[in-house]
């Protein structure tokens, strides 16, 4: 297993990925819409893994000089509970903390309580924050 920077050739992998791993996402978040939107702004914080040629996991990560963030976090059913995941993070967390980032935040859906769980064996933790968004017509 190898953790690289995302190539525009993954797209099509990656793509078939995460609508397999988030199948009832919003067209907001459709994969040639987020991918498209990711390689135009600090494609170099957008990783994957990869084995024998296929892609086995992913993670978005942004920074805007004050906070980290990460989004896409998946690895394939397949290759779950296989420290995976974890590594994904770490290699994230790496490339964010040499940019001079201080702090991470995610978000998770509160009903997903094993993706909450798993985070929190990483060190994360469950903040007093409401989380708001606003979406703009494209």
């Amino acid at each position: 297993m190898h953790i690289r920077p995302f190539k525009e050739t993954d797209t099509e992998l990656v793509s078939a990925l995460w609508q397999e791993v988030f199948p009832d996402e919003p067209a907001h978040n459709a994969p040639a819409l987020v991918i498209k939107q990711k390689i135009t702004h600090q494609p170099e914080l957008f990783f994957v893994s990869e084995e024998a040629g296929k892609i086995t996991g992913t993670i978005l990560s942004g920074y805007d000089g004050h906070r980290g963030w990460f989004y896409a976090v998946t690895v394939s059913p397949q290759h779950r509970r296989q420290g995976l995941g974890t590594k994904l993070i770490r290699h994230a967390e790496q490339a964010l903390t040499a940019l001079g980032c201080t702090k991470i935040n995610l978000q998770v859906r509160s009903t997903n309580a094993a993706v909450v769980a798993f985070y929190k064996e990483l060190g994360y933790e469950v903040e007093e924050r409401i989380s708001m968004g606003k979406r703009f017509s494209q």
